[in-house]
């Protein structure tokens, strides 16, 4: 059995009602129904509520698995995701043979690369699209991230491991083992007025003319920079934009930006580790190496 609420201004029920109705799967969708939110029970019948990394991970395998197990994969199938979205999605692309589109933070660039799919006459190779703030869109129908599609899709995902005796947190961890245990999170740090502006642009300067290949800076807590993203210049045709991606040793990646809405440097960090306390370790001392170079606290 499984409950489903859609958030409204009004309070939800309590978890305990969730409980007494031995809910399995719990949704949750933002007032305009575009995001959603999943909790469901771990081993010991406690809510654990997923990322949206982790549900759109989940999502993605089910998706590449069902379409091979019903020969309706397409001839060139695609997932796009945003530059800032866990990096192991990538890893199960290519086990699947699906190509990854990265795109710039925000779904309207999803939906931007279904409009060019649709102008070439190729949207069916479009199979998947998500983004690490709980937006997934499994279909060209539409040209944003769609709640209803993705409560509807993670519905019939639940259902079919249910009914395999496999809860999706065992599903997820059978990926971890498969892919390594991936980690992602995000950092916000605010500068208020005029002078918080200033900060953050010589922040981001600071960055481009001292970290990277070949720079003062090279390495992040001991795991060199392989590569460096800068999407300012326009890279892989998409407009430019303030985001620096730094991709690290064992598939670790740091990425930041100004926000787009707030007076914000957000930093998202990416870890791949064989364990989820050797992540816990690596994305700790990460996230504090960038901050002292930022001299942030």
């Amino acid at each position: 059995m499984w409950v489903t609420a859609t958030l409204t201004p009004q309070p939800l029920p309590s978890i305990v009602f969730y409980k007494k109705q031995n809910a399995d799967l719990l949704l949750a969708t933002d007032p305009d129904c575009d995001r959603v939110g999943i909790a469901v029970k771990n081993e010991k019948g406690e809510f654990v509520l997923l990322t949206g990394n982790e549900t759109g991970l989940l999502l993605f395998d089910y998706i590449c698995s069902q379409r091979i197990k019903h020969n309706n994969m397409p001839e060139n199938p695609i997932m796009v995701k945003t530059v800032v979205t866990m990096d192991m999605a990538e890893k199960i692309a290519e086990n699947y043979g699906v190509k990854t589109i990265n795109v710039l933070t925000g779904f309207k660039f999803i939906g931007e690369q279904i409009g060019l799919l649709e102008s070439k006459n190729v949207e069916q190779s479009y199979i998947f699209g998500f983004e690490e703030s709980y937006g997934y869109l499994t279909g060209t129908y539409v040209r944003d991230k769609d709640a209803v599609n993705a409560a509807c899709m993670i519905c019939e995902m639940f259902s079919f491991y249910k009914s395999k005796g496999i809860s999706l947190i065992e599903k997820l961890n059978e990926l971890f083992q498969k892919y390594g245990y991936c980690m992602n999170t995000l950092h916000s740090y605010e500068f208020e007025g005029a002078l918080g502006f200033d900060k953050m642009q010589n922040i981001m300067k600071t960055f481009r003319e001292s970290v990277g290949n070949n720079l003062k800076i090279n390495s992040f807590a001991n795991k060199n920079i392989l590569k460096v993203l800068d999407y300012n210049k326009g890279i892989d045709g998409l407009p430019k934009s303030d985001v620096l991606k730094y991709l690290l040793d064992d598939g670790c990646s740091v990425v930041i930006r100004p926000s787009g809405t707030e007076p914000k440097i957000k930093i998202y960090i990416s870890v791949l580790a064989s364990t989820k306390e050797n992540a816990i370790i690596v994305e700790k001392n990460l996230i504090e190496n960038v901050c002292n170079i930022l001299e942030l606290e």
